[in-house]
């Protein structure tokens, strides 16, 4: 792809048959390459996950946030509002700051044209993953994109060949990779000392009420509606599928298993050194409640490996799932097993008989309390800015658990037991399935082509 200048970027930019048309501005640069280089930041998404991702930049010294991006006019009035408070105390604590007010945008692709921005934040819905990722790229910025990392298998390759070729830092926010105690249990877990694994489950149950079904409306005041939908298929306005009940609707993201799912996959697959499974079954449906949400409230999914089955379970609606926790996984060895959640782990021993009693195989470890690791995340990207290195998620891992995730909702959506050519990347007994993991993007977006 020819190279251009950034002012040819910003031209073709403003344009909007973009996707493919977009091309490389500038190789990464060491701009940022020592410990107290000032790093500029945009956001682009604010409502939840994308703000408190903010937040966790702004407790960092020689970070400033240049522009704020959000397609309703209420939440990014908010948001800039509450970003001021936060510069205000940080000067008031003694910090120089260059800019206390973000600039204000409803297109993130005019936030994108801001020269001053060296890393912006992707906290959108998960169809637009893709696209905002690969424009920030081209645009030369450093990238944070939320999980999961796209809303299609398609998609995560794309992404993965654009931080490749343009070279920029890119984490995903899977954010337990920066947690101390996640790595603790799985570092016990390839000890050995559980023996060998055979069975891997992961969990979520989230305990949500129903979500009543609501005729179509008129769009929000303030609310850029065309933008909001970008590549998704046209569709008139309901509240039931904007804002936070739009992860239960497959145009836009993957249920409570491309939510949850991610987060607990990924230790899953990373404590197994696993990537992709040989086949696929679920099952599920609204077996709780019959509402509005399109993605199953209910699912059972199992993984086929060479040599351990890895089963994923969930409920939107129940909140008590295996070990009376709402979400974990558990390594199942021969000799214990390993169960570790956001708030800490353990080891829980197997029994067996000697001299006539039942004892433990290994010794038990009681609960060890663990903590939050969004903060130790975002310093991670940082510091991986300022000084090279990988980022504790990259692109790849990303790719690896998105890609997973939405095998399980694909073999729910299909109804059939999926299996699955990792040469080929597609699946080699139904092209029902394969039909899926490419998205169909509404004119004028285009699927990137990298």
């Amino acid at each position: 792809m020819e190279k251009s200048s950034r002012r040819a970027f910003v031209k073709s930019s403003t344009k909007l048959a973009i996707g493919a048309g977009l091309v490389s501005m500038m190789p990464m640069t060491s701009s940022c390459n020592t410990a107290n280089k000032k790093i500029v930041i945009g956001a682009i998404g604010l409502r939840n996950m994308g703000f408190s991702d903010l937040r966790s930049f702004l407790q960092n010294p020689n970070v400033e946030v240049a522009a704020v991006c959000d397609i309703d006019d209420e939440i990014l009035n908010r948001r800039a509002g509450e970003v001021e408070k936060i510069n205000e105390e940080r000067i008031s604590k003694g910090e120089k700051l260059t800019q206390t007010k973000p600039v204000l945008y409803k297109d993130y692709r005019k936030l994108l044209e801001n020269k001053d921005i060296d890393a912006v934040i992707v906290g959108t819905p998960d169809h637009w993953h893709c696209l905002q990722m690969v424009h920030a790229s081209q645009a030369g910025k450093h990238v944070y994109v939320e999980k999961p990392m796209a809303n299609s298998i398609e998609e995560t390759m794309i992404m993965e060949r654009a931080a490749k070729k343009y070279k920029n830092v890119v984490t995903v926010g899977q954010w337990q990779r920066s947690g101390k105690h996640w790595h603790d249990a799985v570092n016990f877990v390839k000890s050995g000392a559980i023996g060998k694994v055979s069975r891997v489950k992961a969990w979520a149950y989230t305990s949500k009420t129903a979500l009543p079904v609501v005729p179509d409306g008129a769009v929000p005041a303030g609310v850029d509606y065309d933008m909001w939908l970008g590549p998704a298929p046209k569709r008139p306005f309901n509240q039931n599928r904007f804002h936070y009940n739009f992860r239960y609707y497959w145009d836009y993201a993957g249920g409570l298993m491309a939510d949850w799912g991610v987060h607990m996959l990924d230790f899953a697959l990373f404590g197994m050194d696993a990537k992709r499974p040989k086949t696929i079954t679920a099952l599920g449906g609204h077996f709780s409640y019959e509402d509005a949400r399109q993605a199953p409230d209910t699912m059972n999914v199992l993984y086929e490996f060479d040599d351990f089955s890895l089963t994923w379970e969930h409920s939107v609606c129940l909140g008590n799932g295996s070990y009376g926790m709402g979400h974990g996984v558990v390594f199942q060895g021969n000799n214990g097993a390993v169960l570790v959640s956001r708030g800490g782990w353990q080891v829980i021993p197997e029994k067996e008989m000697k001299d006539g009693q039942r004892v433990n195989k290994i010794e038990e470890k009681p609960w060890i309390k663990g903590a939050g690791s969004l903060d130790e995340h975002v310093v991670n990207f940082l510091d991986v800015i300022r000084n090279g290195g990988k980022t504790n998620c990259t692109v790849e891992m990303g790719k690896e658990v998105a890609m997973v995730s939405h095998m399980g909702n694909i073999a729910h959506r299909t109804g059939e037991k999926l299996i699955w050519d990792d040469n080929a990347n597609r699946f080699t007994n139904s092209e029902k399935a394969n039909k899926l993991l490419v998205p169909n993007y509404s004119d004028p977006w285009k699927l990137p082509s990298i």
